[in-house]
């Protein structure tokens, strides 16, 4: 593993994929809609564009020994074709370059939504099926595309897909600010019971994944083709670990309770109003969001750690630490 591309390098997780890349002494391009100072300051090559654009993604794979698909269109409201172009088509382009520039190892970030099946997930392993009814074009996308990818394995291109869920720490701009904000704001409250127990990722074990499956990927074929869980040292009590946050950070704790039903039956309403409307803004609830909020997720990492030796290195408590620092500042 020597001169590698990160797909989305500019995001959270991706620049912790090319800080630990960089760190392993590798030469490191990135393929994204922006150019990024804070890599161009660290001699990463930016290049910019759409990998929704064929040309552009097999252009990005030129002179590439190892590809990390780390882009993606997040996030649980928007037309279905934005979601497809950017995950689903996206991917195709990117196995497609890769194949074009004989690159030899394709790690694609994917996400545990994709064996999201609206029940309970209590120490599931990747044995489990992909859904089959997906209540978000995020999830419906990226299960699509794994399955491409996972689907391209052979001698030529060895494949892995790994799922962190729920990546935090310092530099997040998505799930801690959201949490924060609604927080302040007040408009959080428990779904379901509050004793529902979610996986986490610490970024930096998030980014670690990527690079111990590549090494691994390079050095054998006997991973190729198949889909890791990767999560924290132990699953958390959802609710319990928002609150711990909010009594650091002084924003009041979460008390009020709303059923898992009623919440799931508010976002049905409020997903066919914001349709009827035409109504771009992401819905204040929706039934994907109901039933993560609800419903325990989490998930062994067994098999990551038997095959290529995952460990988190950073703890849950020293990550919080972390990025409690990191807010404070």
């Amino acid at each position: 593993m020597n001169k590698v591309l990160v797909t989305g390098g500019g995001g959270f997780l991706g620049t912790a994929v090319v800080m630990q890349l960089l760190e392993e002494g590798c030469i490191v391009k990135v393929a994204g809609r922006n150019r990024y100072d804070h890599l161009d300051r660290k001699g990463v090559t930016c290049l910019v564009g759409d990998i929704g654009d064929k040309i552009f993604a097999e252009e990005a794979c030129r002179d590439i020994d190892t590809v990390f698909h780390v882009a993606a269109k997040a996030g649980i409201w928007g037309s279905s074709r934005e979601f497809s172009r950017a995950n689903l088509e996206g991917t195709v382009n990117i196995v497609n370059g890769c194949r074009k520039n004989d690159v030899g190892c394709l790690i694609y970030t994917s996400t545990p939504s994709v064996v999201f099946n609206r029940e309970n997930i209590e120490g599931g392993n990747e044995s489990l099926p992909y859904a089959d009814k997906f209540l978000c074009h995020y999830a419906k996308t990226k299960a699509a595309a794994e399955r491409y990818v996972l689907g391209n394995a052979d001698d030529q291109l060895r494949v892995c897909a790994l799922r962190p869920h729920l990546i935090w720490g310092p530099g997040d701009p998505h799930l801690i600010p959201r949490l924060i904000d609604r927080g302040r704001k007040g408009t959080l409250k428990i779904v379901g019971d509050g004793r529902n127990r979610v996986d986490i990722t610490y970024v930096d074990n998030g980014a670690r994944a990527h690079v111990l499956a590549a090494r691994s990927l390079h050095r054998s074929s006997s991973i190729s083709g198949k889909a890791y869980f990767i999560g924290q040292e132990r699953p958390v009590y959802l609710w319990d670990w928002v609150n711990d946050l909010y009594r650091e950070l002084g924003i009041e704790q979460l008390e009020k309770k709303v059923p898992k039903a009623t919440a799931y039956m508010l976002g049905w309403c409020l997903e066919l109003v914001h349709r009827l409307a035409g109504l771009k803004k992401e819905p204040a609830m929706t039934r994907f969001m109901a039933l993560q909020l609800a419903c325990s997720h989490y998930f062994s990492h067994d098999r990551a750690k038997k095959d290529w030796g995952y460990e988190p290195l950073v703890t849950i408590e020293e990550g919080k630490k972390r990025l409690l620092e990191s807010l404070r500042h």
